[in-house]
C-alpha cells in the first residue's frame, strides 16, 4: 500500500510538472509572438530612410545533406533586395565564428558579394553565437539605438524583435521568403523553445552575450 501511495503521488508530481511546463512554453511563446509580430514590416516603404540592416547568421550549408541552406540563402536574398532597393544603407552580418572553420559573417559577405552588394556596404560581427548576443551586440558594440531592420525567417523574427524591445533596440523585422513547412517544421518546432528561453534569458537569467567590447561604430555613423 505504501509502494503504490508514493507511485500515485510521483505520478501526480510528473503531471503537475509537465502541465506547468507546457503552460509556460504556451505562455512564452504567445507573449514572443505578439510583442514582435507588430513590429515586422511587409512593405519597402515602411523602412526608414537611412536604416542599417541586421543580417542574423545561419550556417550556409544544410547539415548532413551539405547542399545549400534554403534559410541562408533567403536571408541572403532578403538582406540583398533591402540594399538595391535603398531602404537599408548598410548591412551589419552578424553570426557565429567561434571555430576556425566555421565562419557564417564571411559566408554571408561572399553570397552577398555574388549578389553584387559592395564591400563598403558590408561589416561584419564574427561574436554573433546567438540572436540575443547579434541583437545586444549591434546595440553595445556597433553602437545602432534606432532605424535597425532585422533580418532573418519569418519564425525567427519575433523573437529577435522581442530580444530587441526588452533589451533598448528600437528595430523593425524584414521577413526573409519563408522556406516551405516540409523544409522547415523541425526547425520551426525548435523554435517554440527557443523563443520560452529567450524569455529565461531576458527576465529571469539576464544574459549577457559571450563577448562584448568596445565600441565599433559602424562606417557612415549611426543613422540619423
Amino acid at each position: 500500500m505504501k509502494l503504490r501511495r508514493i507511485l500515485k503521488i510521483l505520478l501526480l508530481g510528473a503531471v503537475t510538472v509537465l502541465l506547468l511546463g507546457l503552460g509556460g512554453l504556451l505562455a512564452a511563446n504567445i507573449l514572443v509572438l505578439s510583442m514582435g509580430q507588430s513590429r515586422i514590416v511587409k512593405d519597402l516603404s515602411q523602412v526608414p530612410l537611412g536604416s542599417t540592416g541586421l543580417v542574423l547568421g545561419t550556417a550556409p550549408r544544410s547539415a548532413g545533406k551539405g547542399g545549400p541552406n534554403p534559410f541562408f540563402e533567403s536571408r541572403m536574398d532578403a538582406a540583398a533586395l533591402l540594399y538595391k532597393a535603398g531602404s537599408v544603407q548598410r548591412l551589419l552580418l552578424s553570426g557565429d565564428n567561434r571555430r576556425a572553420d566555421y565562419n557564417e559573417p564571411v559566408a554571408m559577405r561572399d553570397a552577398l558579394r555574388q549578389r553584387g552588394l559592395p564591400d563598403a556596404a558590408l561589416s561584419l560581427d564574427y561574436a554573433g553565437f546567438r540572436t540575443l548576443d547579434s541583437i545586444i551586440r549591434a546595440k553595445k558594440v556597433f553602437q545602432l539605438e534606432k532605424d535597425v531592420v532585422v533580418i532573418t525567417d519569418d519564425f525567427h523574427l519575433p523573437r529577435a524583435l522581442f530580444i530587441a524591445e526588452e533589451t533598448g533596440l528600437s528595430a523593425l523585422g524584414f521577413s526573409a521568403e519563408p522556406v516551405p513547412w516540409k523544409r522547415s517544421y523541425r526547425t520551426r518546432i525548435r523554435e517554440w523553445f527557443s523563443r520560452a528561453r529567450a524569455c529565461l534569458d531576458v527576465y529571469l537569467w539576464k544574459t549577457q552575450p559571450h563577448f562584448l567590447g568596445s565600441p565599433v561604430p559602424l562606417p557612415g555613423g549611426t543613422p540619423p
